[in-house]
């Protein structure tokens, strides 16, 4: 009987991790928490948005020490900044398993949500190309009025 062997691949928030200590730097403390939360996100934060959703887990780390964290994180190319065009920068994790997405814009309440479209994809490849280039990275980001906010559902403040 032939036993399967089942490699799990390692998270981003582990990938992260050793891509800190390999270039020679501490793991602890906030980088460690920002790490964390931004592993088990879906889409892009702000610095202030990991602030306090690290806060909500019970850790307490200033904002300053997240936009640290954050500039580390991105000068060793394991998260990137995303500009939805409102003057907030956002960061999220670089993938290895190449997981890419782009990102609907609330222009009323400012709600940011991912989204996939492999068509668009091979049409972005199709136009670097046609224009004699190789495209490494993109980022593609469509604003408007979430179903919320059309129906006058957003919450007040938003």
């Amino acid at each position: 009987m032939r036993t399967a062997i089942v490699l799990e691949m390692p998270t981003w928030s582990a990938l992260a991790l050793d891509g800190l200590r390999a270039a020679g730097l501490r793991r602890g403390g906030a980088r460690r928490a920002v790490v964390e939360y931004l592993g088990a996100q879906d889409c892009c934060c702000s610095a202030q948005e990991i602030r306090e959703g690290i806060a909500a887990s019970g850790s307490a780390v200033g904002v300053a020490s997240v936009y640290r964290a954050l500039d580390t994180l991105a000068e060793l190319r394991l998260v990137q900044r995303v500009d939805v065009g409102d003057g907030v920068a956002r960061f999220e994790p670089v993938r290895a398993d190449h997981h890419h997405h782009h990102h609907l814009v609330c222009d009323d309440c400012g709600r940011v949500a991912p989204f996939t479209d492999e068509p668009l994809e091979r049409a972005l490849e199709r136009a670097a190309g046609r224009l004699g280039y190789t495209l490494e990275q993109h980022d593609v980001v469509l604003r408007g009025a979430c179903d919320d906010c059309r129906r006058g559902l957003a919450p007040p403040g938003a």
